[in-house]
């Protein structure tokens, strides 16, 4: 057989400020054309290097066009996404006859004039390849799942875990399920069920962790060749939007509708203590000052840069200051221009520096402190939440007044504590130590945190789900109504 790959891939949040072009797409360590599965692995290319072990191994021929992958921001440009896709269109015509393709992509991708990039990749996919050859497509468990992608590719497997710590194990699920249909072993068919509910949860927490584990339990039974629950992703305008189960199963259309179905009706029943619960900002530092020992670890979710913030808000920063507490670390803040005068004045200067609110109201106001610039390293980087290095660039630690501060120059999550013991800090002896992250954190600071406390601030990330902008969601949704089915009867 022949496998066609590739990864076209960004979360889009409709709401951010900030616009993804094609620097976004082609510079750094997750842009390669045609040899991204040879290269040493990042979040871009986990599942490439995945499939072209798996094929060559069972004696398959392996044809590979792009690997685009771009930090989560706001609108994709037009021009952009048709340029990438198009590639992939290119490779995909010089590759035929092929008898499966699969893809990595995110599944809340949203260009200008395009609010299902995946769909819309898929659908000129099949235009090629016809009906018989095979699409698989590994999503992002914050995705839409639209009907366009159910009907146009033959099996969609999304992560099941959040902290994404399982986009390697996916793959090979994904592969299997494809190279069998196209061998004729199984005839992958697939049913989503809407929950009609909006929300995000947490697998590392209960109830979901059962609900997850629970439907994991079901996989390989009775039929049943995959089981994902779609989070989706809230912060994203488009019709869409909301948290979905998808079941693919061998032959049996009824069968998958039955289960869809059926596990969304066991997420409804849980959703008040499914749904993440988040703290204010004093509510979570109250918290944190009343642990016995720290560190606390709160996480600024509302500023996440991996779901399309800024990363440069200052709401938790000035509270800190206003409140007089110290013993605090702070990061990551995305301050390109903040950092550059720290490496003009060099280790050792004080100097006033104004920091954060650089990108318009998400960002809040600019914070002015007297700082000391205690450490500059010029090609910072973070332990990557499945594999390799997470790049920071040129990279600050300033300290003012007991308050320490991690500055960027490449807009990222954080992820892991060498984001902050990478510069030199100590997190040990910290009592606060505020991430900007929403969920990813929490596979490596949990270990060392005597605490976590979510926070919902002021960020581009609204935890207000109901009261979110939407223009596009034609259907009414929980918690906007009590009972959404009710109101559609």
């Amino acid at each position: 057989m022949k496998l066609f790959m590739a990864t076209l891939a960004t979360e889009t949040n409709t709401f951010s400020p900030i616009p993804t072009g094609r620097a976004a797409f082609m510079t750094g360590r997750e842009w390669y054309r045609h040899d991204a599965s040879r290269q040493p692995p990042t979040i871009a290319n986990i599942p490439l290097i995945a499939w072209r072990r798996l094929a060559e191994t069972d004696g398959h021929t392996v044809a590979e066009s792009i690997c685009a992958f771009a930090q989560p921001a706001g609108t994709t440009l037009r021009h952009v996404y048709e340029e990438l896709r198009d590639m992939i269109m290119a490779d995909l015509r010089a590759a035929m006859p092929v008898d499966v393709v699969l893809l990595f992509m995110h599944g809340a991708m949203v260009a200008h004039g395009y609010d299902d990039c995946e769909g819309d990749t898929l659908t000129r996919v099949r235009m090629i390849v016809g009906p018989d050859a095979k699409i698989g497509l590994e999503l992002d468990l914050l995705s839409h799942l639209t009907e366009a992608m159910r009907t146009t590719a033959d099996a969609i497997i999304l992560y099941k875990e959040y902290p994404h710590v399982d986009i390697g194990d996916r793959a090979p699920e994904l592969y299997r399920i494809c190279i069998d249909a196209a061998a004729g072993k199984v005839r992958p068919v697939m049913a989503c069920y809407d929950t009609g509910m909006i929300g995000t949860y947490r697998p590392t927490q209960q109830p979901v962790r059962d609900f997850v584990d629970r439907m994991t339990a079901l996989e390989g039974k009775n039929g049943i060749l995959s089981i994902s629950f779609g989070h989706g992703f809230p912060w994203a305008d488009v019709e869409d939007v909301g948290s979905k189960i998808l079941v693919v199963a061998d032959g049996d259309a009824d069968k998958a509708a039955d289960l869809a179905r059926r596990l969304g009706h066991e997420l409804w029943d849980i959703r008040d203590a499914a749904t993440a619960v988040l703290d204010s900002i004093d509510d979570g530092l109250d918290a944190a000052l009343s642990s016995d020992s720290g560190p606390v670890v709160l996480a600024d979710a509302s500023d996440n840069a991996g779901g399309g913030a800024p990363s440069d808000n200052t709401a938790m920063l000035r509270r800190v200051l206003d409140r007089g507490i110290t013993g605090v670390v702070l990061g990551c803040f995305w301050d390109p221009q903040a950092v550059r005068f720290c490496i003009e004045a060099g280790e050792g200067a004080t100097f006033l520096l104004r920091v954060g609110g650089k990108c318009g109201p998400a960002s809040g106001d600019p914070v002015d402190l007297m700082v000391t610039v205690r450490k500059i390293v010029e090609d910072h980087s973070q332990t990557g939440l499945s594999a390799g290095r997470a790049a920071y660039g040129p990279s600050v630690w300033v300290s003012s007044d007991g308050v320490d501060l991690v500055l960027t120059t490449m807009r990222q999550q954080t992820f892991a504590p060498d984001a902050f013991t990478g510069l030199g800090l100590t997190l040990h002896d910290k009592s606060i130590v505020v991430v900007k992250s929403s969920q990813h954190f929490h596979a490596a600071f949990a270990p060392i945190a005597r605490k976590i406390h979510y926070i919902a601030g002021s960020g581009a990330l609204s935890f207000d789900y109901a009261s979110l902008p939407y223009t596009k969601r034609k259907r009414p949704f929980w918690p906007q109504v009590a009972d959404p089915f009710a109101s559609q009867a």
